[in-house]
């Protein structure tokens, strides 16, 4: 039976059960958001779910509460909150519901789950604090989306729910936009990967469009690509290709002499005609023509591999 209820707790409220949220209104829009802790409102019910509340966790009587003893524990015994647990039983539906190809669900899943779920589910039982992110603790999404309850000396009765509704929005922009990410990367791979083929040992990388390209570079093996060239509106692109997930490192800079320089002073040091542009941080240049890109293509790989180290040319 297709629920008429989303049952969640009141008072203040936290990541986990806004997430939920997301989650099940996006899959029973017609459900009406119900926060209480009112007895007959938790009990499970072919009419409801109820979630992070009720003291039971029960996928058949759709009940999904954490905080009772015996609460439920992933494979690895890292403990859910109720978003994991609405995320483990609904989650394939939703992104089925959000249109992304049956071949990439489990792909999305997975990676949605552990790098975006996990990290909900650990600071919510107490099992990772957000100051571990330092400086950034109150920008860690969980502290954001707290910052929108209402505050302590609040009389209006109706700001608790009201910022829950607030708050439910912006959390839905943040998961949705997640997720479109994630099966943008899987739709990018594809395209990455025939590029790859067509570059052959050639050491620069041509795509149709700027899109994500570092994880199909390493899935495929591609060691030799140094740079990546895309058409980018009226202009065309010339970028280098970071060394490791994290960090600045890349496998190689633009030369040092077009650093910072722009226009007839980009192609006078470059010698190419359209030269437009160059970060003064030399990891990305522009050009007014494919011509004139790969022209500087070539000469950023030349300079590269003549200063490049005998075992990394």
């Amino acid at each position: 039976m297709t629920p008429e209820l989303l049952v969640t707790h009141s008072g203040g409220f936290h990541a986990d059960e806004l997430l939920s949220s997301v989650i099940l209104t996006r899959l029973f829009p017609q459900a009406r958001i119900v926060r209480s802790r009112a007895p007959e409102w938790i009990t499970p019910g072919p009419d409801r779910v109820v979630y992070d509340v009720g003291g039971a966790y029960d996928a058949e009587a759709r009940i999904f509460d954490h905080h009772q003893r015996g609460a439920p524990l992933r494979e690895d015994d890292q403990p859910y909150s109720s978003f994991g647990l609405i995320w483990k039983h609904f989650g394939r539906d939703y992104l089925a519901a959000s249109n992304v190809p049956a071949d990439h669900v489990e792909t999305v899943f997975s990676s949605f789950d552990s790098s975006f779920v996990l990290p909900i589910d650990l600071v919510d039982n107490g099992a990772l604090s957000p100051a571990t992110a330092g400086i950034l603790a109150g920008h860690t999404l969980s502290a954001l989306l707290e910052t929108l309850k209402p505050v302590f000396d609040e009389t209006d009765p109706e700001a608790e729910d009201r910022g829950f509704h607030v708050a439910l929005g912006i959390a839905r922009t943040f998961v949705e936009a997640r997720i479109a990410r994630s099966a943008a990367k899987l739709r990018a791979e594809s395209m990455v990967m025939q590029a790859i083929e067509k570059a052959g040992q050639g050491h620069v990388l041509e795509l149709p469009m700027g899109m994500p390209h570092r994880p199909a570079i390493i899935k495929a093996g591609a060691d030799h690509l140094l740079f990546v060239v895309n058409p980018r509106g009226d202009d065309w692109s010339l970028g280098t290709i970071r060394s490791a997930d994290e960090g600045f490192d890349v496998r190689a800079d633009l030369p040092a002499t077009w650093a910072g320089l722009t226009g007839a002073e980009l192609e006078a040091a470059s010698g190419v005609p359209g030269a437009s542009f160059c970060h003064n941080g030399r990891f990305i240049a522009a050009a007014k023509t494919r011509e004139a890109i790969l022209a500087m293509a070539d000469l950023a790989v030349a300079e590269a591999l003549a200063t490049a180290k005998p075992d990394q040319a």
